[in-house]
């Protein structure tokens, strides 16, 4: 048989002209950069499971949020420690909770940097639910009213974009019905549409301390083995108000990312948890895998499924390698 006209060899022949026919690109614009904010002073502890990630004081905070400003990050994603917790997560949705206070010291200090906070219960409560618990179930309609707070108290501080994380039905609704009465209307809502209750969030549980003190989340967050539940759960969100939506994890779920963004019009945001972190990391530092190769493979491919917007823990380390022209 005659060689195919064909060669798609042809294309690869140079780096120039593999970056000429190169159907997919990282950006730095691409990133969020999550964080996590604890009360005290010169306060950068490590976190043991997640290697080169840090709970970290306002202060240091700042420090972490200018380093990505000036590397052309445009938007971090808070997560935040209280001092005390509580059946109903009372410092949440406070004036003077850490997360209320770190959104206004990034706004004052770095104004053009995107804050976006994250909206859940878990890291405050005592029983590490995302939601009221009452009598050992976690109880929905309850849940809304303080998720609503929490969200309306982010935008008071300043937050730029409110992302609920707690998968009860209904929140996106009731978010954006506090925020609208509360004089916040342009306020956008990136909501945690597709949230799979998954194995690879366990390093975030240690940097959280969110773990359930009983029982799991799988009554809240999706079964890991439904995709069309996902084309659902989006839709609800986008009929409730959400102007961007997420699927988390992102790697084993890049067929969900795939369909969300190839049936809705709007942007589409996955989360590269900790758990996707914490393998590259470890596989890095081992010597199994070349980790600068490995994630900007793994970070190419979320891309590729059709995410606009990639949440993750890389996203310094990956700005380092673009301005190097190594991605």
């Amino acid at each position: 048989m005659p060689f195919p006209v064909y060669r798609p060899r042809r294309l690869r022949e140079s780096p120039l002209l593999r970056s000429m026919v190169r159907e997919t690109s990282l950006r730095i614009d691409d990133f969020v950069y999550p964080l996590f904010a604890v009360h005290g002073r010169g306060l950068r502890e490590p976190i043991g499971s997640m290697p080169g990630q840090y709970r970290l004081s306002i202060d240091e905070l700042l420090k972490e949020c200018k380093d990505a400003a000036s590397m052309g990050i445009p938007a971090v994603l808070l997560f935040g420690l209280p001092r005390d917790k509580d059946p109903r997560g009372t410092e949440a949705y406070a004036e003077d909770g850490i997360i209320q206070q770190a959104v206004r010291a990034v706004k004052d200090t770095i104004p053009d940097l995107l804050v976006i906070t994250d909206v859940c219960l878990c890291e405050y409560t005592s029983h590490g639910h995302c939601g009221v618990v009452e009598d050992g179930r976690i109880k929905n309609d309850p849940t809304l009213e303080l998720i609503a707070r929490t969200a309306v108290s982010h935008a008071e501080a300043g937050a730029d974009l409110i992302a609920p994380s707690d998968m009860m039905d209904g929140r996106v609704a009731a978010i954006r019905e506090g925020l609208d009465e509360s004089g916040f209307p342009e306020t956008p809502i990136m909501a945690y549409s597709a949230k799979y209750a998954s194995a690879f969030y366990g390093p975030f549980r240690e940097a959280a301390d969110s773990t359930p003190q009983f029982g799991d989340r799988r009554s809240y967050q999706m079964d890991p083995a439904n995709a069309m539940e996902a084309i659902r759960e989006v839709a609800l969100d986008v009929d409730e108000g959400a102007d961007i939506v997420m699927v988390k994890p992102a790697l084993p779920y890049l067929d969900v990312i795939a369909r969300v963004k190839g049936e809705f019009g709007l942007p589409v945001a996955a989360y590269s948890v900790s758990g996707e972190y914490a393998m590259l990391k470890a596989a890095g530092q081992l010597g199994w895998l070349d980790e600068d190769r490995a994630v900007l493979e793994a970070l190419t491919g979320i891309r590729r499924a059709g995410a606009d917007i990639i949440i993750t823990y890389f996203a310094k380390d990956v700005a380092r390698l673009i301005e190097q022209g190594r991605a």
